[in-house]
């Protein structure tokens, strides 16, 4: 009897892969994949020579260099550029319509940029709807990242929102940008509603700017300018420094009620205290860490407690200064040389989606190693997103793993710049670009 080939399976053939599991580059390497579960189901190195011409449904990839695909651990699918449109106008003016619109449109220019996963970090004023675009997305209505959303970031109360003078009856609105609780009550019941309105994770803000309104900026055309007021140098100084928003009870009851229901935690925290308190209460990732942390115990912290740092250089090269990048460079470097596990996420939203892949440049500028860049922008990603809370593996490439592959068309190893040269994208076995062209976006 003649077996006829499985119609399921289709087979990707290449000669350049990024192995994250093994950090290193393999060759020669042919990837089987199931059409109706989106997974890989084999891996194998090829001891036989391919013709030239490899019939359908298998795709030939060997001119490229071929990668997992990308994740970006810390987006807001909800901002475009503040070069554009400052952020204030964004959640205040713009329509929930328009907003949604651009959403849509982020997520297309993310995954044919290679980023088959995001996990994207708030609304920033238009409550949960990244909620729904993630499962317009998981509907197939509409192309883009595999998602993983808070909806609204938790905060303490007048922690973390708009800042505004005319606060009277009748005066100017402005949208709630997080979901403000106190005390370890009510925290954890804020926990509960997050999880409850189908987010995936947690997010919560250990630190911001709380003060801003003490020493307020002119907001209007005409306003006139505080006299004397503190320095301030991009998003440092005295004028509106980064505060903690919670005591320790607070944040340990956050993660406690988070790891109930299965559910990974993200904390912002900018200054060395917050990275340390919301490390020491378990949550799974800390994003920015942007102040100087060495001789503050903080990057130790975060190596004894296993807590993945998103350092987003990227947003802090579009918003701070030439030297706070620098700084925050350096940072990194140390954090990494001392074993701090990290992840690529650059605040993407706050400068153009689709342009991702500059925070795994500026990894690079750091002085990180290119195969641990592409860890970190890989399985690590996998491991922010929650790891086996996920419901799906990817990241890497193995058995049961989801078939996500980008294609370069130069090798990286010779060639940074080749992470902006994608020719090809799949996502959970599904080709997405080809030929450096998108195919069928329904």
């Amino acid at each position: 009897m003649i077996m006829k080939p499985n119609p399921d399976i289709l087979t990707i053939h290449t000669d350049l892969l990024f192995d994250p599991k093994q950090k290193s580059f393999v060759n020669n390497t042919s990837i089987e994949i199931s059409s109706s579960t989106g997974l890989i189901t084999k891996v194998y190195t090829r001891n036989h020579a391919l013709p030239n011409q490899i019939p359908a449904p298998d795709i030939d990839l060997r001119h490229l260099c071929v990668l997992p695909g990308l994740v970006d651990a810390h987006t807001h699918i909800f901002l475009h550029p503040y070069t554009e449109t400052p952020s204030l106008h964004q959640m205040r003016d713009e329509s929930i319509i328009e907003r949604t619109i651009r959403a849509t449109n982020h997520c297309r220019s993310a995954l044919l940029a290679g980023f088959t996963t995001y996990r994207d970090l708030g609304t920033e004023g238009a409550g949960e709807a990244d909620l729904h675009v993630r499962n317009a997305i998981n509907r197939g209505l509409t192309p883009g990242p595999r998602i993983y959303c808070v909806g609204e970031a938790l905060a303490s109360s007048a922690g973390y929102e708009i800042r505004h003078e005319n606060s009277m009856p009748g005066g100017a609105t402005v949208p709630r940008i997080s979901d403000p609780c106190d005390g370890p009550i009510g925290v954890r019941a804020g926990v509960r509603r997050r999880l409850g309105a189908g987010a995936d994770l947690i997010k919560f803000y250990a630190d911001y700017r709380k003060r801003t309104l003490r020493f307020p900026t002119a907001a209007w055309p005409g306003c006139p300018e505080i006299q004397f007021p503190p320095s301030q140098q991009g998003l440092q100084g005295d004028r509106s420094p980064n505060l903690l928003l919670w005591q320790q009870d607070e944040m340990d009851a956050i993660v406690a009620e988070a790891r109930a229901s299965r559910a990974p935690v993200a904390a912002h925290a900018s200054t060395p205290e917050a990275v340390i308190m919301a490390s020491l209460a378990g949550v799974t990732t800390v994003e920015h860490g942007f102040l100087p942390m060495e001789g503050t115990k903080a990057i130790e912290t975060l190596r004894e407690q296993g807590t993945i740092l998103v350092p987003t250089l990227a947003v802090l090269e579009a918003e701070g200064t030439k030297e706070q990048l620098a700084s925050a460079l350096a940072q990194v470097k140390v954090a990494f040389d001392c074993g701090v596990k990290l992840a690529c996420g650059g605040d993407t939203g706050a400068f153009a989606h689709g342009d991702n892949a500059r925070e795994l440049q500026l990894f690079l500028e750091a002085g990180i190693p290119l195969e641990e860049v592409l860890v970190c922008a890989t399985i690590r990603g996998w491991e922010a997103c929650g790891g086996e809370w996920c419901g799906r593996k990817f990241g890497w490439v193995a058995e049961g793993v989801a078939a996500d592959f980008v294609g370069l068309g130069a090798d990286l190893r010779r060639d940074e710049g080749a992470l902006r040269g994608v020719e090809f994208v799949m996502k959970d076995g599904r080709v997405w670009k080809k030929g450096g062209e998108a195919v069928s976006m329904v």
